[in-house]
């Protein structure tokens, strides 16, 4: 399987506000190339959002052409664009977007039931990719029962549970601390290496950036040209905050330097490990001698005595 080709031609929407005529995105090309990953970047307000929905079908351009693959989207009917979403398109959400009276198994195979797959099927299939992304003996667990990496990760298997062509990510890190977001990117980076799929995602998120393959950027609705970029270009020569994760510090699933106590670099408490698993295998901690035990009761008793 190989990932979805994208194409925009001067694409524009327009969003009326009473007799305010707003411009969401305006005469935006682009491609995409199948089994890129690319980020879309801009302040807030830029347009990176709306021009997401619009590549994805999830909303109509007022103007300009969308290609998905060589067919043109912006004109299909509801029924074929639904096709569309159930079968070729995955959709990250920043907020988990996880129903939480359903598990996680449950929650990855919601798209399957609503693509047509059997009980069979759709067990199977959930089975596998919570595999994927290291959750399978969490399949059980409803989302508050998970910690925010963990939820997110339900959200990567549940988009990827179809097999997309395309994944689309809307601030997929906003909710994560940085060491959980390299984790997870770096996990999407390899599934979807390993499946084929091209993903298009919005971002902040430097750690999004500096993995992505291309960075395209919106500022006012417009892209912008490579050596007009202000955002990343400004992101990328910003002194690294010392308590943010890295994507290069480790080859590993998970990064050496953590942001946050959650999920810490474990090394750094392996004293304290080492203390628990000698008292559990028989060694009694140092006594403590006689006389220091008297010395310090009666320390205790005239610290709380009445003043003379």
């Amino acid at each position: 399987m190989s990932g979805a080709a994208i194409e925009a031609r001067n694409v524009s929407r327009l969003f009326r506000l009473g007799a305010e005529d707003i411009w969401a995105v305006k005469d935006v090309s682009l491609t995409v190339k199948p089994g890129e990953f690319l980020a879309l970047v801009g302040r807030s307000g830029s347009g990176k959002t709306t021009l997401l929905n619009i590549i994805g079908g999830l909303d109509r351009p007022t103007e300009g052409e969308v290609y998905l693959d060589g067919d043109r989207i912006d004109t299909m009917s509801e029924g074929e664009l639904n096709q569309l979403r159930r079968k070729t398109l995955g959709v990250i959400f920043q907020s988990f977007g996880l129903l939480p009276l359903l598990s996680a198994q449950e929650n990855v195979e919601m798209p399957l039931r609503i693509a047509g797959f059997s009980s069979r099927e759709r067990g199977k299939r959930a089975s596998e990719v919570l595999d994927m992304v290291g959750l399978g003996r969490r399949r059980d667990h409803r989302p508050y029962e998970l910690s925010g990496g963990e939820q997110q990760r339900v959200a990567i298997a549940r988009a990827l549970a179809t097999r997309p062509r395309l994944i689309l990510a809307d601030e997929p890190t906003g909710e994560l601390d940085s060491s959980t977001a390299v984790a997870v990117f770096r996990l999407m980076r390899e599934l979807a290496a390993s499946e084929g799929i091209t993903i298009v995602t919005c971002t902040h998120d430097r750690l999004v950036m500096e993995q992505a393959d291309r960075i395209e950027e919106l500022a006012d609705g417009r892209l912008l040209e490579h050596g007009a970029q202000q955002v990343w270009e400004r992101v990328r020569h910003r002194e690294r905050s010392p308590f943010a994760a890295r994507a290069e510090d480790s080859e590993t699933a998970m990064p050496v330097q953590f942001s946050s106590l959650i999920g810490a670099d474990s090394r750094v408490f392996k004293r304290y490990e080492d203390d628990d698993d000698g008292r559990r295998n028989g060694d009694s901690e140092p006594e403590e001698p006689a006389e220091a035990v008297e010395e310090r009761d009666e320390e205790d008793v005239n610290r709380w005595a009445r003043p003379q």
